[in-house]
């Protein structure tokens, strides 16, 4: 941002590639701020001191020779949180929903829960001490009278209502114990100008008032360069009305119904700018595909020698691989052979047997010299892929290295060298791995397990470490999930990759009964817990949190220990939670592996990757509280032995109605991609995808489950721009993903 101590012109109509920030920044300097030499209130304010003013130009004037950008003001920063910078990103930030202030309703008419605007003589206010100290007035018209309540207030608030006053007030209508009122009303004089249009109400955030965003929205609106970037031959084949007409239809519906027309987003606008947007990320995605088509990697084919590492992982493992999993080693092991980048998403449900299939993708790569990098978000699923994987490889003569960020500075140096000079083939280990000084020989593999769990910046520094390690030659990578991706996903956010999916379990693994019980049965539970243990099993019990929450009042996992060891003393009873120590928390799960414990309470911690097989009982407390996938996940810790398994999901009455459908989706059905398409019914693609801490929405406009037509659709027609007018391809990214297209790549 310059230095300017004044904002900067706006640009002239059709410069809609204004100066990122142009908007933000004229935005920024209307509220509270009066022009120069005025106040506020229209009077001469008085003039700042000279030199005052010359030494903050010079510090502005400094700052930006010195090439750090100048401060935003809160403003800006405000603006920026909701992705609005340049005209543009303005212009498409539509409407809530709008606010008739063209016309005041007689306070006859008035009904509990609709939102009006009265105009009347205040007859009375006073503020009241009990039960809590509060400004009420109450406004007439010829109609009736109606009551003010304000909770908090000002003294200019209670000087506003004086009797006698004419007003306007606008706000909900609430019923009362004495009436009808109005809480926190919105207050005008009687005699200001009404408006003659809707008031759009935008999507804001704390500390940005509407006025704020009308303003700029307008501005934008008037700026802002809306030719149509589609030809004409797209608009007639999928019956689409012109580009600029649809958006401003949007900020000005027309009038009576502009509600429904905001909630319907059936109408021809609003198609048109849903088409937009799913066309724009079609766009994107296939422009990455088609980027990774262009890069060349080391091409790694099958060793069909009856030597070869392949074969002879093949020959030691003590099972038998599925028809689901052969047919996906074959599809990655084709993969590897091509001398472009593998960016492949691996899925199955829980325990299907994703770990064996990266195993002997690994040892397809190591065979023909490269290195390989396995990433889980977790020290304890990375300590047992590198347990599984060590015990697979290692006796082949496979050096599997460790990386993780609780290894002491010597064992971190180890690792690091083992990794730059190539004598470690394997490396496993946590988001220590993608670093900045970490450095590989010769990294021909890149397998990341439950990628969705990552941050953005996490994933991104992945993505930008996999296309530029070891020189001109990428890495492939394999992406693995035991969250099922619904159709309507992997057709929008994962089109750029090649999914496989293993589609069935292992044999003699038994079915997983699901029980729902009341908090008020907790007792019958711990019998249940009391028995699996006497019949030579293991058992689970999850909790929440790890330190008291008054707030959720919830039991932490340390209490629920320490009561079941004083109720089950015969029980072996071990603790493992987030805020152990690396080498407590490893000890935890290693006794529980060798059945030396009999009861592990814990954290979600043990949510993923954990495999215990005689462990047949999951105790999931308060399960009220957990996500839909997180419930699925912990479930899924249990099932892996040939005993028939138990899940109890725990509850505290009375439920609401989301954690109502929660339970329910659990008790009805363990097939993954049916939780996966509820879950993403109830969270939303942002959540599901694990991006909603980017701060950007994904999708504004369109939804991906109601949506499908139009965003095949979309791809049909990203396809054909991509092959017949890449001009009008280029033009349609600038409008609609600027700044984007990282997220989506992750």
């Amino acid at each position: 941002m310059n230095a300017r101590s004044s904002p900067p012109k706006a640009p002239r109509r059709g410069q809609g590639m204004a100066a990122p920030g142009a908007t933000a920044r004229q935005a920024a300097a209307k509220p509270g701020r009066p022009a120069s030499g005025r106040t506020a209130s229209g009077g001469v304010a008085p003039a700042a001191p000279a030199k005052k003013v010359a030494r903050k130009t010079a510090k502005k004037s400094a700052a930006t020779t010195a090439g750090k950008p100048a401060p935003r003001s809160d403003v800006e920063r405000r603006l920026l949180s909701l992705g609005l910078e340049t005209p543009i990103d303005f212009a498409l930030h539509v409407p809530l929903r709008f606010e008739d202030e063209t016309r005041n309703l007689p306070i006859a008419s008035l009904q509990p829960g609709m939102t009006a605007q009265v105009e009347g003589e205040i007859l009375r206010s006073e503020v009241i001490l009990r039960p809590r100290r509060q400004l009420t007035a109450v406004i007439a018209d010829e109609t009736g009278e109606l009551g003010l309540r304000w909770l908090n207030f000002y003294p200019s608030q209670q000087r506003q209502v004086t009797p006698g006053a004419r007003l306007r007030a606008r706000g909900e209508i609430r019923g009362g114990l004495f009436g009808r009122e109005i809480v926190h009303p919105r207050m005008t004089r009687a005699d200001a100008p009404m408006p003659t249009a809707l008031t759009p109400v935008y999507p804001s955030t704390e500390g940005l008032p509407q006025s704020v965003l009308r303003k700029a929205v307008a501005r934008a609106l008037q700026e802002v360069e809306l030719r149509d970037t589609l030809p004409q031959a797209v608009l007639d084949r999928y019956g689409l009305m012109p580009f600029e007409p649809a958006l401003r239809a949007l900020h000005q519906p027309p009038p009576g119904g502009a509600d429904d027309f905001l909630q319907e987003r059936s109408s021809p606008a609003w198609q048109r700018i849903k088409f937009d947007e799913l066309l724009a990320q079609q766009l994107s995605l296939a422009a990455a595909r088609a980027a990774r088509r262009d890069k060349r990697a080391e091409t790694l084919p099958l060793d069909t020698r009856r030597q070869g590492l392949v074969r002879r992982l093949y020959q030691a493992l003590p099972f038998q691989l599925t028809d689901a999993q052969m047919r996906v080693v074959e599809e990655i092991s084709a993969d590897l052979a091509r001398d472009y980048p593998m960016h492949r998403l691996l899925q199955g449900d829980v325990g299907s047997g994703k770990t064996v299939v990266a195993a002997l993708a690994a040892a397809q790569a190591i065979a023909c010299g490269a290195q390989v990098a396995l990433m889980a978000p977790t020290e304890i699923l990375a300590e047992q892929h590198f347990r599984k994987l060590g015990d697979w490889l290692a006796p082949l003569g496979v050096t599997v290295a460790w990386l993780t960020g609780s290894l002491s500075a010597k064992q971190r140096r180890a690792g690091l060298a083992a990794a730059a000079d190539g004598s470690a083939q394997l490396i496993v280990g946590t988001q220590a791995i993608i670093q900045e000084h970490v450095v590989f020989h010769r990294l021909g593999l890149m397998i990341v397990d439950e990628q969705h769990r990552f941050g953005v910046g996490q994933r991104l520094a992945l993505s930008r470490k996999g296309e530029g390690e070891g020189g001109p030659l990428a890495p492939h990578q394999l992406h693995m999930s035991a969250t099922p991706i619904p159709r309507t996903l992997a057709m929008t956010f994962f089109a750029d990759l090649d999914v496989s999916v293993i589609d069935a379990l292992p044999p003699g693994r038994t079915p997983i009964v699901t029980k729902l019980v009341a908090e008020s049965r907790r007792d019958q539970v711990v019998e249940r817990v009391a028995q699996e243990v006497r019949q030579g099993r293991q058992a689970y019990w999850v909790c929440p949190l790890v330190e008291e929450s008054e707030a959720l009042q919830l039991q932490t996992a340390v209490d629920t220990c320490e009561t079941l060891r004083q109720v089950l003393p015969d029980l072996r009873i071990g603790l493992v939670h987030g805020k152990l120590p690396q080498a407590e928390k490893a000890q935890v799960m290693k006794d529980f592996y060798a059945a030396e414990l009999d009861l592990l309470v814990a954290t979600t911690v043990i949510e993923v990757g954990v495999d215990v097989p005689r462990a047949s009982l999951m105790v999931i407390e308060h399960a009220e509280r957990f996500g839909l996938a997180q419930l699925h996940q912990l479930r899924g810790r249990v099932g892996r032995g040939s005993a028939e398994s138990v899940c109890v999901l725990l509850y505290q009455a009375p439920l609401g109605m989301v954690a109502r459908e929660r339970l329910r989706a659990m008790f009805e059905t363990t097939d993954g991609f049916e939780i996966a398409r509820r879950d993403l019914a109830q969270r939303g693609p942002g959540e599901f995808l694990g991006t909603r801490q980017s701060g950007l929405a994904l999708l504004r406009f369109a939804d991906i489950e109601t949506d499908t037509e139009l965003a095949e659709q979309a791809r049909e027609a990203a396809a054909w721009l991509r092959r017949d007018h890449p001009e009008v391809v280029s033009a349609h990214l600038r409008r609609w993903m600027r700044g984007r297209e990282d997220f989506l790549r992750t």
